[in-house]
């Protein structure tokens, strides 16, 4: 039974062949937008999961002096996958660090604490900037597949859209929080 890195990995797979490298890339973006996973996890990952029989390799030409191997997902991979996506997903971790600090901000100064607020909500308007390039690229080159559920395209898109909402709801939660400390202190 393949880890979530692991399940990840094979999605990637599904989508294409790749070496180890482009998996790690792809394991920054866009796995990296919702997963994340250090390039030192993904090769110990893919000799668990070829031992398994859910992966197989070839090598092919590249750069450098070592031989360069390219993955591809074999029919049980592909089955394990399906079976996996279906499966109820584990409730969130729930660790966010931002939160942990806007539970205690009521300890800072107003215009420190205004200032904290003010900068996640800039990563927030970048992050958006960035899913609202990714839903132009998607428009653009795959318009009919984005709506078609069967394919890859569309699941992407799902991840995206969520992304997109998220970081627009950030970005109001924000708004509201910098509206509230720029109105101080509500005296009775």
């Amino acid at each position: 039974m393949p880890s979530n890195l692991g399940y990840a990995l094979l999605g990637l797979l599904a989508r294409a062949p790749r070496t180890g490298y482009q998996l790690s890339q792809a394991m920054r973006e866009p796995i990296g937008f919702f997963w994340s996973a250090s390039h030192s996890q993904v090769y110990p990952e893919l000799a668990g999961l070829e031992s398994a029989r859910l992966v197989r390799h070839r090598v092919v030409d590249g750069p450098g002096p070592r031989e360069n191997k390219q993955y591809r997902l074999t029919p049980a991979g592909r089955r394990a996958l399906a079976d996996w996506v279906v499966e109820p997903a584990a409730p969130p971790s729930g660790r966010d660090e931002f939160l942990l600090k806007i539970y205690s901000l009521w300890t800072a100064e107003p215009a420190r604490a205004r200032d904290l607020v003010t900068k996640q909500r800039e990563q927030h308007h970048e992050m958006l900037a960035r899913y609202q390039e990714m839903e132009q690229e998607f428009v653009r080159d795959a318009p009919s597949e984005m709506a078609d559920p069967s394919t890859r395209q569309f699941s992407a898109y799902a991840t995206l859209r969520r992304g997109l909402s998220f970081e627009r709801h950030a970005i109001a939660w924000c708004d509201w929080l910098v509206e509230q400390l720029d109105a101080g202190p509500r005296r009775s």
